[in-house]
């Protein structure tokens, strides 16, 4: 990964600007591509074949439902209130939206059964020439989820989601061919970053709000964040890019 805008760091928008809008709606999305935000993050769940986007299993807490996400239809989802009167997006809107810009999108699987749907449209947007897989990263905490994926599809960028590194996860990201470890920033320390790069992966940071920690992962070498403020990355900057280098 090479940055030398923002000193080796990129900025991801956890869940959109969701510091300031409501978290997982094209509201947060626009307002973190607004400001500057180079790559937004989404949760996506199964609900009667379609990838709608929120992070609970439950409603109770991002919207003005209740139950389970996985127990409701498709219209009693999509006719909730996700906030300052947002509808819970699908992900076709989602990319939708990133097909006309230049940013990228972490797509991090929730539920169970989503990585066929998530590969399947994925390809279709790039096969249509709408986005690139430059564009876009995979991330579970589901080994099983990203092994379907991966099996799907050999282009994906593939990242592994811990809160703390377990030992041996070197094998997992090796039978996944990932390109990334996103892991808690409070279990996160210079020797694991090290390690990781000696592995060819891509360390990513969750979730740093304050600007002492965003400068810690700096100094630890940490190749980017996601953070609920983007603004706290991207003022001042310009593009971001990611690669491995």
């Amino acid at each position: 990964m090479k940055n030398k805008e923002n000193k080796g760091m990129v900025c991801f928008a956890h869940r959109g600007a969701s510091g300031h809008e409501p978290e997982n709606t094209l509201r947060a999305f626009r307002t973190a591509l607004n400001l500057g935000a180079p790559w937004i993050e989404i949760d996506i769940q199964a609900v009667e074949g379609e990838l709608v986007v929120i992070h609970d299993d439950t409603l109770g807490r991002t919207t003005s439902g209740k139950g389970y996400v996985s127990g409701q239809n498709l219209e009693y989802l999509r006719a909730l209130d996700a906030g300052k009167g947002e509808r819970i997006p699908l992900l076709r809107e989602v990319l939708d939206l990133i097909s006309k810009t230049e940013a990228g999108i972490n797509i991090e699987l929730k539920g169970q059964a989503t990585a066929v749907p998530a590969v399947s449209v994925i390809k279709e947007y790039v096969e249509k020439g709408w986005l690139t897989y430059e564009q876009i990263i995979v991330s579970s905490f589901s080994f099983e989820e990203l092994k379907k994926a991966r099996e799907l599809s050999p282009e994906l960028k593939i990242g592994l989601l811990f809160d703390k590194l377990p030992s041996g996860y070197y094998q997992s990201a090796e039978a996944l061919r990932a390109f990334s470890l996103h892991l808690n920033f409070r279990n996160i320390d210079r020797r694991l970053v090290k390690e990781a790069h000696s592995f060819g992966l891509l360390v990513f940071a969750f979730t740093v709000n304050r600007p002492e920690d965003i400068e810690r992962m700096r100094r630890l070498g940490v190749d980017g964040i996601f953070t609920d403020y983007p603004e706290l990355m991207t003022k001042g900057f310009k593009k971001q890019t990611l690669e491995k280098g």
